[in-house]
């Protein structure tokens, strides 16, 4: 929006202005507004979960809404990048009604919100950008049928959207790990020259969330609850797919998938094809390292972290 009554401000001083506004003010909110949040009720099943019985979550619902105001002063918007901004809204808006339910809201039916957000933007970017990804070992640019690319990209932000919410379970882990996914999608933007203006996007809402780790590092005085995360995986899907690359999305958010997906595969052998896997191990595997390797809350965000970090340089020297 800035652009239009500043006359020719380069794009470096529209990311500088909004990451500084989008952090200030998610810092402020959270501290004003914070209170006012629904108090988690500890979590039965998770180790330690009884912890955070009492604290205020869903601040997820607090900083995307400071990202989408900064976004929408400082970043170039266009079309395809307001249905984004409808949608993250639409993804935190869920999590934030079953953080705030008495009763929380069936698997099932949250899935069902899940797949029409990741319809939607499965069609928005196929609408704007085309059903071409690019292999990035070899550079090839590969041509997807567009049904077959349409069910792929759900597939993505689905999975994204969902492991992300399940890896949320330790202070600062999943927006650690979700700064450090984000950030290697910056570097990969910048050496390929390409989604400039989602970069700027991109970079306001790495520091809202480090606008809420300011409260969360550990002991945290407030959690994100399904607000925050399901906007953070949806985020990263975003993400992957306008670096046109999206296959990157698995080793750039390999923890990630690894820490919150394990569970999901679990379940789902369990539940529908009464198959058990994984009987020595918890999940998420956040769980496993505390109860059964004795990691202390912050072990696991930095090993988890370090882990990620490595991956990621690996996948940007081979791109570099």
């Amino acid at each position: 929006m800035i652009n239009y009554f500043v006359e020719n401000i380069a794009l470096k001083d529209c990311a500088f202005w909004g990451t500084v506004t989008a952090f200030l003010l998610t810092c402020i909110l959270l501290a004003v507004a914070g209170k006012f949040l629904p108090r988690d009720q500890g979590r039965e099943f998770a180790h330690d979960g009884a912890k955070s019985a009492g604290k205020p979550r869903g601040a997820g619902f607090i900083f995307v809404i400071a990202f989408v105001v900064a976004s929408a002063i400082f970043a170039p918007l266009k079309n395809e990048i307001i249905i984004y901004l409808i949608l993250l809204v639409a993804a935190m808006m869920t999590g934030f009604l079953d953080d705030c339910a008495k009763t929380p809201w069936g698997e099932y039916k949250k899935a069902i919100f899940d797949l029409i957000i990741a319809v939607m933007v499965a069609w928005t970017y196929l609408n704007y950008n085309g059903n071409e990804i690019t292999l990035s070992i070899t550079n090839d640019v590969v041509v997807i049928p567009t049904w077959l690319f349409v069910i792929l990209a759900v597939i993505l932000v689905w999975v994204s959207i969902n492991v992300t919410n399940c890896a949320d379970g330790v202070d600062g882990l999943s927006g650690t790990l979700t700064i450090i996914s984000l950030m290697t999608f910056f570097g990969v933007y910048m050496l390929l020259d390409i989604s400039k203006d989602f970069g700027v996007i991109l970079l306001i809402f790495v520091v809202c969330i480090l606008g809420y780790l300011w409260f969360n590092a550990t002991p945290s005085h407030l959690m994100m609850g399904d607000a925050g995360s399901r906007a953070m995986g949806l985020f990263i899907a975003i993400a992957a797919l306008k670096s046109g690359r999206p296959l990157l999305y698995i080793p750039v958010a390999i923890v990630l998938i690894l820490d919150g997906g394990l569970g999901l595969v679990k379940v789902f052998l369990k539940r529908f094809l009464k198959i058990s896997i994984l009987k020595n191990t918890r999940t998420p595997l956040h769980d496993h390292v505390r109860k059964v390797k004795d990691w202390s809350n912050t072990q696991a965000v930095f090993r988890f972290a370090i882990i990620q970090i490595m991956i990621s340089v690996i996948v940007i020297y081979m791109i570099w």
